[in-house]
């Protein structure tokens, strides 16, 4: 049913996007790559690894390259019940040879596996690889992956990374220096999906040396549950309006289903996306064998339920790659270096978390006159399946979602009223922040800034 080189799990069908298919009129994609953005890094001393991201503004979505030029073993825990990888198949073989060229994490549900196979033919076309399985080291590239979800009512387009995007990010590769945050293949993840907190996330890495053994963490964090600090802190969420202060994870597990509501009060009183998944890289510099690479994997994912609660659910596409670049004699027992990693993983799944945005506060008399805003009525498209039709009414400015779904806080329903703010947007009232700014090209932005999403007025 599926190729030899990817594990597709059929129960993650209609979970991870193969039901989610681009609409029959859709125009390829001719878009440019955006490489190695973010201002917050992550720099380390490890001249075996190399990083890349890149992205696509206009999803917006990405693709993180983690390569080892002088190839690595590799081993894979999977956990999550909808995971979704390239030659997980194989790497469970459990060969001893490194074989290993790069990790590729990637958005775009399972359309961005795509991303995955085009840095093994980068790998190819560039001359660092070739064909020959028949050499006594067999040089055909190899490269794994695993993808998240980052379509649905996240976003209103389909754009997702590939062959091009995946490319770039893999020949943008440097040591050293890994963006944190909502950049690369995190750059439209999401957490907290069970409770409705939909809180945005990303990627995050951490490092950490002791004597001669290096240790690096990297994770795409996108994961149904909540991700949850050392003192049981939940990181983000947008909260519901009845919850009650102080709240912690544990009195939300334990009010469950109750707590998934806005209006909750709290663990004495009696529409999220589902479509989630955290992958993950951990590498050491130690030598192990294939099994105890494995049960290196094991260990350190199993370590991830406490810094992600709940963790590895049906929704969940859980992966995580285990790698060392054998390039150190053994200096720690297998237990203690586990134990060690798994706080390392921790570290980089707290540095994910992007600094929340926050709506303005609306005023009484926005900065825009009647005939102002009669100006910018419309219908503004910003995909095949979503449009919102502005219209104004005196000093009133309203939007309406007429294509096949709503646009964020605007529904289809009915009109809802754009609130002005004093420096001339708008914003919508609900539970999570919506901004809707006009630009002077005839454009409607959704969300301006990191996770904006762009609507043409129809006509311009």
């Amino acid at each position: 049913m599926f190729p030899s080189t990817a594990r597709l799990m059929t129960s993650c069908l209609f979970l991870s996007g193969a039901f989610f298919s681009m609409p029959a009129t859709a125009e390829p994609q001719d878009l440019e790559p955006i490489v190695n953005a973010g201002e917050t890094v992550l720099e380390f001393d490890w001249p075996a690894i190399s990083v890349g991201t890149a992205e696509y503004a206009e999803g917006p979505t990405g693709a993180t390259v983690i390569r080892f030029d002088n190839r690595a073993a590799v081993a894979v825990d999977v956990r999550g019940g909808s995971p979704s990888d390239v030659n997980a198949a194989y790497m469970e073989l459990g060969y001893d040879q490194r074989e290993l060229d790069a990790v590729v994490f990637s958005g775009g549900s399972w359309y961005g596996l795509e991303a995955v196979t085009a840095v093994a033919t980068a790998l190819k076309d560039d001359g660092i690889r070739d064909g020959d399985a028949f050499a006594v080291e067999p040089n055909i590239a190899m490269s794994v992956g695993s993808i998240i979800f980052d379509f649905g009512s996240r976003r209103l387009n389909e754009v997702y990374p590939d062959k091009k995007l995946a490319q770039a990010a893999f020949r943008a590769a440097k040591p050293g220096v890994f963006p944190l945050g909502a950049e690369g293949a995190g750059r439209f993840a999401r957490s907290g999906g069970i409770f409705e907190c939909n809180a945005y996330g990303g990627q995050g890495a951490a490092f950490q040396q002791i004597g001669d053994v290096k240790i690096a963490a990297f994770v795409v964090a996108n994961p149904y549950g909540v991700i949850v600090d050392r003192d049981g802190e939940i990181a983000a969420c947008y909260e519901g309006e009845g919850w009650p202060e102080d709240v912690s994870v544990a009195d939300m597990l334990r009010s469950l289903p109750e707590s998934r509501a806005a209006d909750w009060s709290g663990p004495d009183e009696a529409g999220a996306s589902r479509q989630n998944t955290t992958v993950s890289l951990i590498v050491i510099n130690q030598k192990l064998s294939p099994a105890e690479l494995e049960r290196f994997a094991v260990q350190v994912h199993t370590s991830m339920a406490r810094g992600i609660q709940p963790f590895a659910t049906i929704w969940d596409g859980d992966v995580l790659y285990a790698v060392s670049t054998q390039e150190e004699e053994p200096a720690y027992w297998l237990p203690d270096l586990g134990s060690l990693a798994s706080e390392v993983m921790w570290d980089a799944v707290l540095a994910s978390v992007p600094e929340q945005p926050v709506a303005p506060e609306p005023v009484e008399r926005g900065a825009r006159s009647p005939a102002q805003l009669k100006s910018l009525e419309g219908v503004y498209e910003y995909s095949e399946f979503v449009s919102v039709e502005v219209t104004a009414r005196r000093d009133k400015l309203f939007a309406k979602a007429v294509g096949e779904r709503k646009a964020y806080n605007i529904g289809k329903d009915e009109k809802t009223e754009l609130l002005p703010t004093a420096n001339g947007d708008f914003v919508v009232p609900g539970r999570y922040p919506h901004t809707v700014r006009f630009s002077e090209n005839g454009e409607m932005i959704m969300n301006p800034g990191h996770w904006a999403q762009y609507g043409k007025r129809k006509g311009r």
